[in-house]
């Protein structure tokens, strides 16, 4: 099910494109997403840190990262064990969250693009990949603080839609 509507009219969220990004992108790389849900997205959206590491895999140098271990989450107990006065071990629950696939990374010489989703509910799920290279330029050269769709269609490097007419 690949749905971006959280539930409620106006309701999404990036979660939701990270769902139909992982469902429908073919390229190789490190990605930045973003949702615009209005007519431009402003360049600060992109975080200095963000930009930064996605400079960093780009490079010969490269970037290494440590993915954090996953911590134990202990469930609380429902009402009627806690109403029980036999309370022991037993009635706490404990759920364990997915593993990490590995301890760490390092990544260098990969292209390294902003994906911004331009969207209006049930019109329009255009995806525009943009290279951290150009995304700066553009960010540099706009005379304004954001961009938009027009703009993100002319430096883009990839270009799809994710609506499925039915």
């Amino acid at each position: 099910m690949s749905r971006l509507s959280g539930g409620k009219e106006g309701e999404v969220k990036e979660k939701h494109f990270q769902t139909e990004f992982k469902n429908n992108n073919t390229l190789y790389g490190c990605f930045e997403l973003k949702l615009c849900k209005g007519k431009s997205l402003p360049f600060s959206a992109v975080a200095d840190h963000q930009i930064k590491a996605l400079l960093a895999v780009k490079s010969p140098k490269g970037l290494y990262h440590k993915l954090t271990d996953q911590p134990v989450s202990i469930l609380q107990e429902n009402e009627k064990d806690k109403k029980d006065k036999k309370k022991d071990k037993k009635n706490v629950k404990m759920r364990f969250t997915r593993p990490k696939p590995f301890d760490c990374f390092y990544l260098g010489k990969q292209d390294a693009y902003i994906v911004v989703m331009f969207y209006v509910p049930r019109k329009k799920k255009n995806v525009y990949y943009i290279d951290i290279d150009d995304f700066l330029r553009m960010k540099k050269t706009a005379s304004r603080k954001s961009f938009t769709e027009e703009m993100a269609l002319k430096v883009c490097r990839f270009q799809k839609n994710y609506l499925k007419h039915r």
